[in-house]
């Protein structure tokens, strides 16, 4: 029958408008900003700096080996190392980074600077609306506005922050293993110097004995 296709065609462009108003799944979009839909897990936006507990300076995995800003092809990473070691979250001295700023105008989010860290100090976020009419000194993020918990890592990345807590957490035991080991040596080899110590001071007096005779 002439027409039976353009019949068709409105019928499923009529069906697609009107479920478009009454099914929820069919919803064109949400009502942003006021509702936003959930980021993937896989998403990506700009990097940030990772901190533990809850000390944004102190707690900073960053150590300003300046690897990521080497490494960067488009050059929008600028470090510049403290002269003065200081403690870590754990009370460790590292080196930290006095100035680390990112220009996200120029950041092209290729994610390198995650990959070639060796401290999972950097990682990448899912924040995007970073719109401002000011292209220049809002764009450039800073030490302070760039250093995020690793709770908010975890959030945003559960799969792949659960990995890298469990790599460092075992790290971590092999480091104090290690250490109680090599404390468990000094102490076995001090115990056997200060044993033969004894035994020569035991022997010394039978000797003068035996020289004064």
């Amino acid at each position: 029958m002439l027409g039976t296709g353009i019949i068709k065609g409105m019928a499923e462009t009529a069906r697609n408008f009107v479920g478009s108003y009454t099914s929820e799944d069919r919803l064109p979009t949400v009502q942003y900003p006021e509702e936003t839909v959930p980021t993937k897990e896989n998403a990506r936006s700009f990097p940030f700096l990772v901190h533990d507990r809850n000390d944004p300076e102190m707690g900073l995995r960053c150590v300003a080996c300046l690897i990521c800003e080497k490494e960067c092809p488009p050059q929008c990473i600028y470090i510049v190392k403290d002269t003065v070691k200081k403690p870590d979250h754990v009370g460790k001295l590292q080196n930290h980074p006095k100035v680390f700023d990112i220009d996200i105008s120029v950041c092209m989010s290729c994610q390198i600077c995650v990959e070639v860290c060796p401290f999972d100090a950097i990682k990448m976020d899912t924040a995007f609306e970073y719109a401002t009419t000011d292209r220049f000194e809002t764009l450039l993020l800073h030490k302070d506005q760039l250093a995020k918990s690793n709770e908010h890592y975890q959030k945003i990345h559960p799969t792949e922050a659960a990995e890298v807590d469990a790599r460092l957490a075992a790290d971590v035991a092999k480091a104090e293993a290690k250490a109680k080991a090599d404390a468990a040596a000094k102490a076995k080899a001090a115990a056997e110097a200060k044993a033969k110590l004894a035994a020569a001071s035991a022997l010394e007096p039978a000797g003068n004995i035996v020289a004064a005779r």
